[in-house]
């Protein structure tokens, strides 16, 4: 199954048969109970306090999150998945990976007793009218795999032909599985309609699906006027899909066990805004910006064509992230000129003296460490130790978190995983 940062795509999931057979139920009903039994431990509410101060820049140890992503599936492959019914079977992935979180992983997630339900909904992506490509019809790609980008648009000409991405919602079969979650898990878990819409609003990704990886590298070169156009269109096709979640009511807070930015939990008594009155708007959430696509551009081309359009965006939330997989070291200067800006992302390719000298003590040094120890077959437990022990002695003045993410296995032996966990927490501990 497809697994987002945190959670699973749900809407892989058949939604042609709503009804949930009684065995199924009765798996779901009782998993709950399991989960809702990790949310009841004291240490969530410890976890919680902690993610709380971090996130507002207080003193703390580093916090750890570790999201195995597409080693989920090594975890908790599909052969232990015990519902028919191809909804239930998500909802039961879903379930299941909260209790690993709570019984096993010991890192510093936090298990809620909060069934979140995501709204039935189809993506219609970014595209050109009259036109089916590739990428229109979705990206099909093995768990872990590589992928093509089928360019939707082969010349600048054809821009007044492309059509915004917008959502189809499916609101009938919506309710219709909020009624019954809250039936099944009724004296357990808590269901609330939270629906992960986006990712990023960084823009990139989207132009690289309009021109192709290739093609948008030799564009920043031989067509700048057309990029700025181009971008200024990405740039107003985000601002007026906030706008509809907005104005529908879409959107969720993400100030609690949220995955935010590009790692992170969401912890803060900073969000909502002061004038919150119950509608969720982008100023009452974290949000992410980040153009680790654009690695091979320079910083002044990222300052001229990529940033100036991402930071209206980034402003409109509350509080915000920017980075991924780019190393920043070049780019923070830049970026920190949008006020709200609170975690960066310091990836396995960033300086990180440089960047524990930028960040010092204002902003979240979201250390990345490489996933790639936890790929091999056994893991080399020497190897993580030194390299931690280096990376913990150069942020040790630092607001840090450690967050493992970006797996695409765990070399078929999850133990990886709890070891990891187990070196890190023995690390911090006597730093």
């Amino acid at each position: 199954m497809e697994h987002m940062n945190i959670r699973v795509n749900f809407n892989m999931a058949d939604y042609s048969n709503l009804d949930f057979p009684k065995k199924d139920r009765e798996i779901l009903r009782e998993l709950a109970k399991r989960m809702a039994e990790s949310a009841a431990k004291p240490i969530m509410r410890e976890r919680r306090k902690l993610w709380t101060a971090h996130n507002m820049l207080q003193h703390t140890r580093p916090l750890i999150l570790c999201d195995p992503e597409n080693g989920w599936n090594e975890i908790i492959p599909d052969k232990i998945i015990q519902c028919e019914n191809s909804i239930a079977r998500y909802w039961e992935l879903h379930i299941r990976k909260q209790i690993f979180w709570g019984e096993q992983m010991n890192d510093d997630y936090v298990v809620e007793p909060v069934f979140t339900l995501p709204y039935v909904h189809k993506v219609k992506p970014w595209g050109l009218q009259g036109k089916v490509s590739k990428f229109n019809k979705g990206i099909k790609m093995e768990q872990g795999g590589a992928y093509h980008i089928d360019a939707i648009m082969k010349d600048y000409d054809e821009l007044a032909q492309v059509e915004k991405e917008a959502y189809i919602l499916n609101y009938d079969a919506t309710n219709n599985l909020y009624e019954t979650a809250c039936e099944l898990f009724e004296g357990s878990l808590k269901t609330q309609r939270n629906t992960a819409w986006f990712w990023s609003v960084g823009l990139t990704d989207e132009a690289a699906f309009l021109r192709g990886m290739e093609q948008l590298m030799y564009d920043f070169y031989d067509e700048p006027e057309n990029i700025h156009i181009m971008m200024a269109m990405l740039r107003d096709g985000v601002m007026a899909k906030l706008d509809f979640l907005e104005e529908n009511g879409l959107f969720s807070l993400n100030n609690d066990n949220s995955y935010v930015g590009s790692g992170g939990i969401g912890y803060t008594t900073e969000l909502p805004a002061s004038d919150f009155s119950g509608r969720v708007r982008t100023k009452d959430m974290w949000g992410l910006s980040e153009s680790q696509i654009t690695v091979g551009v320079s910083t002044e081309m990222f300052k001229e064509f990529i940033f100036p359009y991402q930071k209206p965006i980034m402003e409109r939330f509350g509080l915000t992230c920017y980075g991924c997989c780019e190393p920043m070291d070049q780019r923070f200067d830049i970026v920190k000129e949008v006020s709200n800006l609170r975690r960066i992302s310091v990836s396995p390719w960033a300086d990180k003296e440089m960047m524990a000298s930028k960040l010092k003590q204002d902003y979240i040094y979201s250390l990345k460490p490489s996933p790639t120890d936890l790929a091999s077959s056994k893991l080399d437990q020497d190897k993580v130790r030194r390299d931690l022990r280096e990376t913990l002695r150069i942020c040790r003045d630092n607001c840090v978190e450690i967050i493992m993410k970006d797996n695409h296995t765990l070399g078929k032996n999850p133990e990886n995983l709890r070891e990891w966990v187990r070196i890190v927490r023995e690390e911090i501990s006597v730093m």
